[in-house]
């Protein structure tokens, strides 16, 4: 694969049970390059690749297109009511943002793992999955925190790159459902990539058909990478 003026080597996985469609067949196309580049892997983040650690990825699945890399143009981005409720009931939360992976973090990763996705491939979590998992040597990240009376509840994960910012990953208190964090973490995000003035936040991948993968089309205007390129969905289906 040419990327610009570099070119990487590209691998594709054996197929393995899909961690997110039951009775489906997962494959991934991974990138074989020791020594990436935050620049490259905009690029590569262009293309619907993303980062799982140091690993770089993306689907390439038999007989399947589920996974839809989604983006929002951050300055197009307007909340919804909804979207406006949730900011309004989460006015007393303290926003901060650290480049410091703390022990406090992996606490309440802990939680929200096993509160929230103990069915799934990251049940039971484990120190060295979670650092292998959000860690990464070459890439810098940013750790969006939420603080609600002097206490952790809530960290976005965000890869900061030259024009866009990556959300990699976020978990919260799972008792404090009721507030919408995750949804409120999103729209911090887009606030945060607004205020560094770039371009995109990119959202991994949308699964229409689960559940859990398929509440990103809420955040509009987005875009969909399609053959054609990142199409602008502007209404709903």
């Amino acid at each position: 694969m040419h990327s610009e003026h570099q070119t990487v080597d590209v691998g594709l996985t054996q197929t393995f049970p899909c961690s997110y469609l039951e009775d489906r067949q997962e494959q991934l196309l991974v990138i074989k390059e020791p020594l990436m580049q935050s620049q490259l892997f905009e690029r590569l983040l262009s293309m619907g690749f993303r980062r799982s650690g140091s690993m770089i990825y993306k689907p390439r699945c038999p007989q399947c297109q589920a996974c839809q890399p989604i983006r929002i143009p951050v300055v197009r981005f307007v909340p919804s009511k909804r979207q406006k409720r949730t900011l309004a009931k989460n006015h007393d939360i303290e926003i901060a943002v650290s480049n410091q992976f703390r022990d406090e973090h992996y606490a309440l990763y802990e939680r929200y793992i096993s509160a929230r996705h103990y069915d799934g491939p990251m049940y039971p979590p484990t120190l060295a999955q979670y650092q292998g998992f959000v860690g990464c040597d070459w890439m810098q990240s940013a750790l969006l925190e939420l603080h609600l009376d002097g206490k952790l509840i809530g960290v976005a994960v965000t890869d900061l790159l030259q024009n866009s910012l990556s959300a990699v990953y976020s978990f919260f208190e799972p008792d404090l459902s009721q507030r919408s964090l995750g949804s409120f973490m999103i729209l911090q995000q887009c606030k945060l990539a607004a205020s560094m003035n770039k371009a995109f936040l990119y959202l991994g991948y949308q699964i229409d058909d689960n559940r859990k993968m398929n509440y990103k089309r809420l955040y509009r205007p987005y875009q969909i990478l399609t053959q054609a390129g990142w199409q602008n969905q502007d209404t709903l289906p």
